[in-house]
């Protein structure tokens, strides 16, 4: 997770710091000069995420390999301007993921792997803040609060891991951080952006076995996840 932090930040910066320079000038004709002087405007978004765990353990010995695979979200967007560079923005969507824990301490494969496909329905509210508009460019930071709902989360569920049944809380809030650019083209503004979510409370049901090879010594499981999100308006 650290390493893809690292390269998606490079690559952005990277991106963002060439397409300011090249706009930077004032003699560029400006595409959709009025756009931002709308109280409330809307669109849409898609992209990717990656998921993962932080796990704390009540002992030193780390039992759990995590792998996470890449997932995809689509959703709405509704913005309301307060000032040219302050806004407060929702973006609901349906996010779809996929994390495989494996547990050191088991030999067996069907004991020892864990596979948690999550559907998450989200419905963050957020701060937007941009700095000024250069040319056809305008970059901003966000910061806000989510509220999902995990669709496969087994919270009820009756079975635990010794069935096969890895169970963790349906109703989780996270909080997000991230940056973007905002690209003003002829007929829309295109707008990729990277952000950072991380889970405020623990979303892991123990099993009923307090001893439980799967879940008796872990102290918490938190979602973490980085998207990467492409939203047009």
């Amino acid at each position: 997770m650290n390493k893809k932090y690292f390269i998606l930040t490079i690559l952005i910066f990277g991106l963002n710091t060439f397409l300011s320079r090249a706009q930077y000038t004032d003699d560029i004709p400006k595409n959709r000069p009025f756009f931002d002087k709308k109280t409330v405007s809307w669109g849409y978004y898609f992209g990717m995420n990656f998921y993962d765990f932080k796990i704390d353990y009540d002992q030193e010995y780390e039992h759990i390999i995590q792998e996470s695979h890449p997932g995809f979200q689509v959703g709405l967007v509704g913005n309301l301007n307060i000032n040219e560079n302050l806004s407060i923005r929702t973006e609901p969507g349906v996010y779809f993921t996929n994390r495989k824990l494996i547990f050191r301490n088991l030999i067996t494969p069907k004991d020892s792997l864990r596979e948690i496909t999550s559907n998450y329905v989200q419905v963050p509210l957020s701060i937007k803040l941009n700095t000024i508009r250069y040319g056809n460019i305008r970059p901003y930071i966000t910061g806000g609060i989510i509220y999902a709902y995990n669709l496969n989360s087994w919270e009820n569920s009756n079975n635990d891991n010794y069935a096969g049944r890895f169970r963790m809380r349906s109703q989780v809030w996270m909080y997000e951080v991230g940056f973007g650019f905002e690209m003003y083209l002829f007929y829309f503004k295109f707008t990729p952006s990277i952000r950072g979510v991380f889970s405020l409370q623990d979303e892991l049901i123990r099993d009923n076995d307090p001893d439980s090879p799967w879940t008796g010594h872990v102290e918490s499981m938190m979602t973490r996840g980085l998207y990467i999100n492409l939203t047009f308006e």
